[in-house]
C-alpha cells in the first residue's frame, strides 16, 4: 500500500513510520497543506490512502481535502481530528472524507482504520468493474464496446451511425490491442470471404470509421505501413 500521510508533528510521522514499515506499506509524509498538495499531484492515481490532519500551517486540512477531491473523487482519505471537533468530523466527511480518527490515536487503531478502509474501496473498485464487465465486452483505455446492445463509447461519447460491418471490424480490431491485423485477414474475420481479394474494401470502411471516430474522441486505429491495421489507444490523450 502506498499511503500518503499528511501531518504537520513530525514525532507522529516518526511514530507511524516504524508501524507502516512493519505492515511493509511504502508512507510517504507531508508537514503542511501547499506539501501534500504538492506530493499527491506528482502521481494522483498512485496514491492508495492519504491520512489527512485538519489542523496544517499553510492551507487547512479542509482545504486540501477539496483540492484533493477535484482532481480524484476515489482516493480513500482519512481525516484526523481533535477529540472535540465533531463539527469538523461531519465536516470533513461531507466534503467528501471517507473516514475520520480521533486524535490523539492509538497506532493500532490507526492501522486497522486503513486496513477496513482500503478493503472497503477495492471492493467497490471490484464491483464498479464487474458492472462494467458484464454490461461491455471490451473495455480498453478510451473505448466501451457491448456486443449485445451493439453500442460503442470513446471517452464517455456515443461512437454513433456505424454502419454493421463498421461496428463488427472495428470489434474486431479492438478485442486484440496492439495487435497488427492484416487487409486479408479481416476481410476473411468481417466479411467471411465476401470480399475475398479486395483490399480496398477494408482500407474504404477503415476510413469511415475514422471519421467518425475524430468527432468524438481521440484516434485509436493506426495503420501499420506495409502490413495493415491495429487498435491502439495506449499512448493517445
Amino acid at each position: 500500500m502506498k499511503i500518503l500521510m499528511v501531518e504537520d508533528n513530525k514525532s507522529v510521522c516518526e511514530m507511524m513510520s516504524m508501524f507502516f514499515e512493519k505492515e511493509n506499506w511504502d508512507a510517504t509524509y507531508a508537514y503542511d497543506g501547499e506539501e501534500a498538495l504538492e506530493k499527491f499531484k506528482e502521481d494522483p492515481e498512485g496514491w492508495d490512502m492519504i491520512t489527512l490532519d485538519l489542523n496544517l500551517p499553510k492551507m487547512d486540512g479542509m482545504q486540501v481535502n477539496a483540492e484533493i477531491r477535484k482532481i480524484s473523487t476515489t482516493v480513500p482519505i482519512i481525516i484526523l481530528t481533535a477529540r472535540d471537533s465533531e463539527s469538523d468530523q461531519v465536516l470533513g466527511l461531507e466534503m467528501g472524507a471517507d473516514d475520520y480518527v480521533v486524535k490523539p490515536f492509538s497506532p493500532i487503531t490507526l492501522i486497522a482504520r486503513i486496513k477496513a478502509l482500503y478493503r472497503r474501496a477495492n471492493l467497490k473498485k471490484q464491483e464498479v468493474k464487474g458492472e462494467k464487465t458484464e454490461k461491455f465486452d471490451i473495455v480498453t483505455d478510451h473505448l466501451k464496446l457491448s456486443t449485445k446492445t451493439r453500442e460503442v463509447f470513446l471517452d464517455g461519447k456515443p461512437l454513433n451511425n456505424l454502419t454493421p460491418k463498421e461496428f463488427d471490424l472495428l470489434k474486431t480490431l479492438a478485442q486484440k490491442p496492439r495487435q497488427v491485423f492484416s487487409r486479408e485477414q479481416l476481410l476473411q474475420l468481417v466479411w467471411d470471404y465476401e470480399y475475398y481479394g479486395d483490399e480496398r474494401t477494408v482500407d474504404a470502411h477503415i476510413k469511415k470509421i475514422r471519421q467518425k471516430i475524430e468527432k468524438v474522441g481521440p484516434q485509436v486505429i493506426q495503420t501499420v505501413w506495409g502490413v495493415g491495421y491495429k487498435f491502439d489507444d495506449s499512448g493517445v490523450d
